[in-house]
């Protein structure tokens, strides 16, 4: 048994969330970029020995759609797959229906998911450090729970919450621009995982194409990329009621 950790994570804090599983998990890990626009997804391809952790940031309620169209490329070849959704405190909505739904059709067996809570990508106040102590002991605990139905060649499919139709997704609103300290050193534009910003005017950014991951803003090394200070404001507001409660992480098995 090979197992897979392949991840959708912009700003790092659905990876924290995907490793603290998966370490507990045990083993060996082969990792896959999601976010990486120059991989040949459809050349990854698994046996029905393999295990599959698959995570991916909820991005209002939904599957960011260049992690469902990268996914839907590989061979999952009946591998079995955890699928794990991390939002900010807000809430998961149909994030992890529309995942079931992608890892089916790259051809996965279902097995258990987890939804988990990491910072938000936008309002970095909500779910600030997280995952947390707290939140790695009950990710320890659902991998304890994970392992043991693999142990047991247990292949029931869990009860996933979520609608279908899904909800629709909204527009990516929050664009990220440059500041007078941009370099124009080009590394948002190597990075963005679906290439909105031009690699050799930075400055531009295709308000199409940017799904508001937040990648630019945080691995930019002079901080100056940034999202207009007025949106910002509207958006913590916004949530302000829905993620001030410290929300858990949720077990389907």
């Amino acid at each position: 048994m090979k197992l897979y950790e392949i991840t959708f994570s912009p700003t790092g804090g659905t990876q924290k969330a995907a490793d603290l599983l998966t370490e507990a998990l045990g083993g060996e890990r082969i990792a896959v970029d999601l976010t990486d626009r120059t991989a040949d997804f459809s050349a990854v391809a698994f046996t029905p020995e393999d295990v599959a952790v698959i995570a991916v940031p909820s991005y209002g309620g939904r599957v960011p759609a260049a992690a469902v169209q990268r996914l839907e490329s590989m061979q999952g070849s009946s591998a079995r797959a955890v699928l794990v959704c991390v939002y900010g405190n807000r809430a998961d909505e149909d994030t992890l229906v529309e995942l079931e739904d992608a890892a089916k059709q790259a051809g996965f067996r279902i097995i258990a998911a987890v939804a988990a809570i990491a910072e938000h990508s936008i309002v970095r106040r909500y779910a600030a450090g997280r995952p947390d102590a707290e939140d790695a002991k009950q990710l320890q605990a659902f991998a304890g729970k994970i392992g043991e139905k693999l142990s047991a060649g247990d292949d029931a499919q869990p009860e996933i919450p979520g609608n279908r139709p899904y909800k629709k997704a909204g527009g990516s609103g929050m664009v990220p621009k440059p500041t007078k300290e941009c370099s124009s050193c080009g590394l948002c534009a190597q990075k963005c995982p679906v290439a909105a910003i031009d690699v050799h005017d930075p400055g531009h950014t295709d308000k199409d194409k940017c799904i508001s991951c937040m990648r630019c803003v945080s691995i930019c090394p002079k901080s100056a990329r940034k999202v207009s200070s007025m949106m910002l404001t509207a958006a913590e507001m916004a949530l302000k009621k829905v993620c001030s409660d410290r929300k858990t992480g949720e077990l389907y098995i």
